[in-house]
C-alpha cells in the first residue's frame, strides 16, 4: 500500500487484545495454538517492521502455547522482565536465557503469569553468522548477564525509535537497526554458558513425543482422545506420555488432556453449530454437571452462555 504524505514511517505499531482468537490471528510467521489458563486476557503487542526483520515486544497472559514458525525465517527470543519463570520446552527459564528457532522449528511454553518478552524474526532465515542450529525444535541457551542486558536495552531503544521523515531515511535507519540487532545476538551466542540444563532442554525425545501428542489432539476434531489412544498411536507407554507432558507442560497428562478438551469444546460452541450436550460428548465429557462447573471455572461463563453469544442471543 502506498503511504500517504505526512504518514509516520518506521513507527512501532501497538495492538491491545482482550480476545484470545484475535491475539492468535495477530501473530505473523507463526502457526500457534493457545490454551488459556485464565478466564479473561489482557495482552499487548508492539511491532516494528524493518527491512528483513521485525521486532516484537509482547505482554502476554497465563497460557500454554504450542507454536511452530514458518519456513525460511529465524526467530530469537528472550524475556524483558523478571517474574515466575516461563517453562520453555520442558525447562523453567533461567536468568539470561535466550531461545532460537529456524526454518519451521516448534516450541511449547507454559506461562503461569503474564510476562513481557521480545521476539526478533528475521526473514529470510539467518544462516551465515554461526548461530546455534536449532533443528526441529527451538533451543534454549544461557548467555552472559552483560550480553543479555545489552539485548534488552537495545530492544527498548528500538521500540522508542523516532519515526523517520522520508522513505530514504527510514530505509537507512531500518538497515542500521537490523545490523545492531545482529551484533547484539552475535554477542549473546558468543557468550553462551555451557550447562546441563540446556543440554536436557535441547534434547529432542521428550519434546518430539509432546509435539506428536499435540498433533494427534489437533487432528482429532469431533471425538475424544484418551491416554490409551495416544499410547497406541505413538507406540509408547502411557507412563512415557505422562512424563513427556509433565516435562513440557508442567501438568499431569490427565489435567493437560482435560484442559485441551475444554478449550476444544469452547471453540466448537463459539462456532454456534453444535448444542452444548453434543459438543461435550464429542470431547469425552459425560458428567454434564462436572463439565459445566469446570467450564465456568476456566472461562468465567457457562457453556450455554458461550453458545448463546455465538448465535447472537
Amino acid at each position: 500500500m502506498k503511504k500517504k504524505s505526512g504518514q509516520p514511517r518506521l513507527a512501532p505499531q501497538v495492538y491491545k487484545f482482550s480476545d484470545v482468537d484475535a491475539f492468535r490471528s495477530s501473530v505473523r510467521n507463526l502457526k500457534v495454538d493457545f490454551t488459556p489458563l485464565v478466564r479473561s486476557i489482557s495482552a499487548e503487542q508492539i511491532i516494528l517492521n524493518l527491512p528483513g526483520c521485525s521486532v516484537n515486544l509482547i505482554k502476554s497472559f497465563p497460557r500454554i502455547t504450542d507454536g511452530q514458525f514458518a519456513p525460511d525465517c529465524t526467530c530469537v527470543g528472550f524475556t524483558m522482565d523478571e517474574g515466575i519463570p516461563i517453562r520453555f520446552n520442558g525447562v523453567d527459564e533461567v536468568p539470561s536465557a535466550i531461545v532460537i528457532g529456524s526454518n519451521g522449528a516448534a516450541y511449547t511454553t507454559v506461562e503461569r503469569v503474564g510476562r513481557q518478552y521480545a521476539s526478533i524474526v528475521f526473514t529470510p532465515e539467518v544462516d551465515d553468522r554461526d548461530w546455534p542450529a536449532a533443528g526441529g525444535n527451538f533451543h534454549i541457551f544461557e548467555t552472559s548477564a552483560w550480553a543479555y542486558g545489552w539485548l534488552r536495552a537495545l530492544v527498548r531503544e528500538i521500540i522508542s525509535v523516532t519515526p523517520a521523515d522520508t522513505d530514504v531515511e527510514a530505509s537507512q535507519i531500518g538497515a542500521a537497526i537490523r545490523e545492531s540487532l545482529l551484533a547484539g545476538i552475535d554477542s549473546a551466542f558468543i557468550d553462551v554458558v555451557p550447562s546441563k540444563w540446556s543440554t536436557r532442554a535441547n534434547t529432542l525425545r521428550q519434546f518430539r513425543i509432546f509435539k506428536d501428542i499435540r498433533d494427534i489432539l489437533a487432528s482429532s476434531i469431533g471425538h475424544p482422545i484418551y491416554s490409551s489412544d495416544l499410547a497406541r498411536q505413538l507406540g509408547v507407554s502411557v507412563r512415557t506420555i505422562h512424563d513427556a507432558v509433565l516435562d513440557c507442560s508442567g501438568m499431569s497428562l490427565h489435567r493437560y488432556l482435560r484442559q485441551r478438551r475444554l478449550w476444544l469444546v469452547r471453540q466448537q460452541l463459539r462456532g454456534g453449530t453444535q448444542s452444548v450436550k453434543a459438543a461435550a460428548l464429542a470431547y469425552g465429557f459425560w458428567h454434564f454437571g462436572d463439565f459445566a462447573q469446570s467450564y465456568r471455572s476456566l472461562f468465567g461463563e457457562t457453556p450455554s452462555e458461550t453458545l448463546a453469544r455465538a448465535r447472537g442471543g
